[in-house]
């Protein structure tokens, strides 16, 4: 997932907190339909139209388009390097039947009911007004279209053993987030907005990933500790004054720490929605 920038007059800022260092990239192409978007499969008809909003550098989307061919899948993102990323997977893979561009999720380029299923993975908890971008998916959905999302809900991360610095970095992660205009516990939030967005049937599931054998912590932990002083995350976290470079540094050691305890365990919950136009 990568945000989609637009405009909004609810919140100053509307920033993607993690940016695209490859820290970040190395978790998000780790993101298959089966680990990522599981709930959606038995929306996946062979044949359908589908929209990626925010897809990244395109796992999920080139997996989708595999399960919906020969029907049509758009994968769109704020990055045109992330997008040309995707294309290069797509061509990779022999993925005929995805496309990826440039695109904003509050104007989206589609004219009303063109797509089948729009979803979107890890986007709206970046969005200063996710109600405006659900809105619009929902103009750009068929009659009886699915709006499949999926958030993390960092107020319910769990975290083991109880380490100093990941204490830290868990509270300046959900500060830096909100300061970007976003939502850190958006996976709760999920099935309010769609009902303000105009969906009427919304049913509501929630998941888990967790992170907790050695290859699991090294993979997870490591990539942390490069992000939090090497990312867009860490820039923010600056610029905002809600850390400095020693905070950030303590925040790594903790990360690695954690990767180094066999007891290590990480969990994330996310909450997710089915909601048909």
């Amino acid at each position: 997932m990568t945000h989609l920038t637009g405009s909004s007059e609810s919140a100053p800022r509307d920033e993607y907190t993690h940016g695209h260092h490859e820290s970040v990239l190395r978790s998000h192409t780790w993101r298959t339909v089966a680990n990522s978007a599981a709930y959606l499969i038995p929306e996946l008809q062979a044949g359908s139209v589908l929209l990626d909003v925010g897809c990244g550098p395109g796992t999920i989307t080139v997996d989708l388009a595999h399960r919906l061919a020969p029907g049509r899948v758009v994968g769109i993102d704020a990055s045109s390097d992330i997008v040309a990323r995707a294309t290069g997977l797509a061509a990779d893979e022999g993925v005929h039947n995805a496309s990826f561009q440039v695109g904003d999720v509050y104007a989206l380029a589609w004219p009303d009911a063109t797509f089948d299923i729009v979803h979107a993975h890890q986007v709206l908890q970046h969005l200063a007004d996710p109600v405006a971008a659900m809105a619009e998916i929902r103009r750009v959905l068929k009659p009886g279209g699915v709006f499949a999302a999926r958030d993390v809900d960092y107020g319910g991360v769990m975290i083991a053993p109880n380490i100093d610095g990941l204490v830290d970095w868990m509270r300046v992660y959900r500060e830096v987030h909100a300061w970007n205009g976003g939502d850190p516990d958006a996976g709760r939030s999920l099935k309010a907005w769609a009902r303000r967005a105009g969906f009427t049937a919304v049913t509501s599931s929630a998941s888990i990933w967790c992170f907790a054998s050695d290859a699991e912590r090294e993979w997870w932990g490591e990539s942390w500790a490069v992000r939090v002083t090497e990312s867009s995350f860490a820039a923010h976290a600056i610029e905002s004054g809600l850390a400095d470079l020693a905070d950030l540094e303590r925040m790594a050691v903790g990360w690695r720490e954690w990767v180094r305890d066999p007891n290590g365990w990480f969990g994330m919950p996310h909450g997710e929605i089915l909601a048909r136009a």
